[in-house]
């Protein structure tokens, strides 16, 4: 009896071990597969990195017009011929924005093997005076020098200093912010007269200079809006009777509509209540 119980002991023994030795072969088996997939996938992907065919032909920009092609293509890390799936894009990305005139951009692929680069650029509000001539976008951010090619016609921001803009750019900037305001106000009402200056002042507040003559209107503080729409008026009545001013007055802070108005080769005239035709004594 203890004969046949080995018996058995010893067969589902050497059962078991075939059990795990087949186990053991169909882990190996799929061992092998997976280092052959793999091998594959490296082969074939030694041959598309090698591969003529994926060489990135031309680089494609659009969206300029101050900015160049010849320019970002001189700031671009990625050059024509390298590898289109290995191009570096966010560095490219970073690298371009550099140029003066880049807001923004985006880069895409495409096929036959190339980058489409879709520029988003600057868009020029004024020129700001800070010990030199700077540009500044609608956002309030100097961003260029100002040169000669640039053939640009806009209004002069003066009375920020380059020091306060350096270390008090926080009390600088809400004044930049409030020209430009101006600046955009002016240019979508179409003004007849050229605005050429905008002086800003912490304690003076506002003052324009319009056209080659430089007729200065002194808006002083707030209700900006209201002035601007006032002195179109003014400019407007001045031009129908064929008299030039020199200064304008719109910054009485005690009489809001009362404007002065000093004519040309003239001393200050009596104060004028603008829209009613009588004079204030």
């Amino acid at each position: 009896m203890a004969g046949r119980n080995r018996r058995r002991a010893d067969r589902a023994g050497a059962g078991g071990s075939g059990g795990r030795g087949r186990s053991w072969l169909r882990a190996l088996g799929a061992i092998a597969v997976a280092a052959a997939a793999v091998a594959g996938g490296l082969q074939a992907w030694r041959a598309v990195r090698e591969s003529p065919a994926f060489r990135i032909r031309t680089i494609r920009f659009e969206g300029l017009s101050r900015a160049t092609a010849d320019e970002l293509l001189a700031l671009s890390p990625v050059k024509p011929g390298d590898h289109l799936l290995l191009a570096d894009v966010a560095s490219l990305e970073k690298a371009l924005a550099r140029h003066p005139w880049v807001r923004r951009l985006e880069v895409r692929r495409g096929w036959p093997p190339r980058l489409t680069v879709r520029v988003t650029e600057r868009r020029a509000a004024a020129l700001v005076e800070l010990s030199g001539l700077y540009l500044v976008d609608d956002e309030g951010t100097p961003f260029k020098r100002a040169e000669p090619g640039d053939g640009l016609d806009l209004p002069v921001v003066t009375g920020i200093g380059r020091g306060e803009w350096v270390s008090h750019r926080a009390d600088a900037e809400p004044l930049l912010a409030g020209a430009l305001a101006l600046a955009r106000a002016w240019r979508e009402a179409d003004a007849a007269a050229h605005l050429s200056e905008i002086h800003v002042d912490p304690g003076d507040g506002t003052t324009l200079y319009l056209g080659e003559e430089g007729l200065e209107v002194r808006l002083g503080s707030g209700d900006l809006d209201a002035k601007l729409s006032r002195l179109e008026r003014i400019l407007s009545t001045l031009r129908a009777e064929g008299k030039k001013a020199e200064v304008l007055h719109l910054d009485d802070r005690l009489h809001p509509n009362r404007v002065t108005v000093r004519l040309a080769g003239a001393s200050p005239s009596p104060a004028v209540k603008v829209g009613v035709g009588s004079r204030e004594p």
